[in-house]
């Protein structure tokens, strides 16, 4: 089977979308498919064929309707996320324009801008894109229950983008050094790009609260701030967090990485002693920080899913607290430091749940997906 992936974002670029289709090309590879992806200038990759398009809009469509033509692909699997595409519409008809099938994997439903006042055309042109594939996937379940109707669907869920390096005792404390986090010192980390939805400003009140208590802890925020694809969308959050911090007192306690390489992003993942990912639309297996906390064995807080999602056990896997309060991220702290029996728990379970996201499965269910859909 010849298999070409579209992505709107690619490595080197980070992005989450752009390494899923990385490891799933190279799984593909490894499976023994053929597989090619087509990304935006800049894009590459050591084995994986990987050609470039100059734009999203309707040029664009055109130079992908040549290359999968050129290529002459059994299936085209479009990794659909709006902002990746530059928020252009005309991604929406790529099925329309394309002689090979086309499944659409949608990592999230967020509706894009088109102009002023645009309205219910927002959902219709996203939906139509749903309509107009040849099968979706969805990569959690509350995307799944408003694709369901719209095509043949299958649920997929992502996997880590990280691959898990272990720390020995030393080379983690020797990370920890270099922050002034000593073994006395709590860590807290937190992974991905800085955005409202994330719920950062309410750990960030969270860690001020915990200072002001007399606690000794420190917040590593791990990888990249912001998306180069969508750079200067949050720029204004980007500066009143940053604001924040400043008036909280906390400049001295507050770290960032910036964008590192996966093995130093596993390594800090290691180093933390608790992941804080206070989501404000609540936790999904949609996340791709997640699935990476949960695949490092991880400590993590982060907050009740909403559909529910039978997998995420609190106290078993995952703390669950209530989204929008920072209260509430400060008492599931302070209940963890002093009960180190149930953050042995966590990290067990997290481990243990993290393993059932592995990506041998996830592609065995997206060949069997292409297969059932063609």
């Amino acid at each position: 089977m010849k298999i070409g992936l579209i992505s709107g974002e690619f490595p080197p670029m980070p992005g989450g979308v752009g390494d899923f289709t990385r490891i799933l090309a190279e799984n593909l590879l490894e499976q023994g498919y053929h597989a090619q992806v087509l990304s935006r200038a800049g894009s590459a990759h050591a084995s994986l064929p990987v050609s470039a398009v100059a734009g999203w809009g309707v040029g664009g469509l055109r130079q992908v309707r040549a290359w999968a033509r050129r290529c002459d692909f059994d299936v085209v699997n479009l990794q659909f996320q709006t902002a990746a595409y530059d928020m252009s519409a005309a991604i929406h008809f790529l099925p329309d324009v394309i002689d090979a099938p086309v499944i659409t994997t949608f990592h999230d439903l967020r509706f894009p801008y088109l102009f002023p006042k645009a309205g219910p055309l927002r959902d219709w042109i996203v939906m139509r894109l749903a309509w107009a594939s040849q099968g979706v996937i969805a990569t959690n379940r509350e995307d799944e229950q408003s694709l369901r109707a719209a095509s043949p669907c299958q649920m997929i869920p992502i996997g880590s983008n990280v691959k898990r390096r272990n720390l020995t005792a030393p080379e983690r404390a020797c990370y920890r050094r270099s922050l002034a986090a000593d073994a006395d010192c709590l860590l807290l980390g937190h992974f991905g790009f800085l955005r409202p939805i994330k719920g950062v400003d309410y750990l960030i009140d969270a860690l001020a609260r915990l200072r002001n208590a007399g606690k000794q802890a420190r917040l590593l925020f791990i990888g990249a701030r912001s998306n180069t694809v969508d750079d200067g969308v949050d720029g204004g959050y980007l500066h009143d967090l940053d604001d924040r911090i400043r008036r909280r007192g906390l400049a001295d306690v507050v770290h960032y990485t910036g964008y590192l390489p996966d093995e130093e992003v596993s390594a800090w993942l290691g180093a933390v002693d608790i992941m804080a990912l206070p989501y404000l639309d609540g936790a999904s297996v949609r996340r791709g920080s997640l699935m990476a906390a949960l695949h490092h064995g991880c400590a993590i807080i982060t907050t009740e899913p909403a559909p529910a999602e039978p997998a995420f056990k609190h106290k078993s896997n995952l703390w669950l607290a209530p989204p929008h309060s920072s209260e509430a991220i400060e008492n599931a702290v302070l209940q963890l430091m002093d009960d180190p029996k149930q953050m042995a728990t966590l990290r067990s379970g997290a481990e243990d749940l993290g393993n059932t996201f592995a990506w041998d499965g996830i592609t065995r269910d997206t060949i069997a997906f292409y297969q059932s859909c063609l």
